[in-house]
């Protein structure tokens, strides 16, 4: 399980009312679902899971001071956003996850590349979302993460 880190604590205090409850039920989820050796820092100042140094010492391509970004969440002013890398780099999952989000949420998938967003925190399919925190362990994710930068 993945231990709090104090940082993020912080940051979810500071969450409007409007999110914090729903925030704080994902941050759970991920805690509770995310495979082992992933772990919760303050990245790009939201609360995110990463593949820390002492499993994958290369780091992030981007900045190698960085640990492996994998899952992130923010309270943005008019909605909640969740980061998921492993769905930006991963087709057969995006589309896994695409199929499935209408039978969890009565509202339409708003979503970029790498970003889902939900501006409603009652229409957030949790239970979805446990799924997909628990479908990518941290070797599947380094695995496909080289596969996507050597290209």
């Amino acid at each position: 399980m993945i231990q709090s880190n104090p940082n993020a604590d912080a940051y979810f205090h500071q969450v409007s009312d409007v999110y914090q409850s729903a925030m704080l039920k994902i941050r759970t989820l991920i805690q509770n679902n995310l495979p082992d050796g992933f772990q919760e820092t303050i990245n790009y100042n939201m609360p995110s899971y990463v593949v820390p140094h002492e499993i994958y010492p290369s780091g992030y391509h981007c900045d190698t001071k960085l640990p492996l970004p994998f899952i992130s969440i923010a309270a943005q002013k008019n909605f909640i956003a969740l980061y998921h890398m492993g769905i930006y780099a991963d087709q057969d999952l995006l589309n896994w996850f695409s199929e499935e989000y209408s039978k969890y949420s009565k509202s339409k998938l708003d979503m970029g590349k790498s970003c889902i967003r939900f501006k409603k925190p009652e229409q957030i399919p949790f239970d979805l979302l446990a799924q997909l925190f628990a479908k990518m362990n941290v070797q599947n994710w380094i695995h496909l993460y080289e596969q996507q930068i050597k290209r």
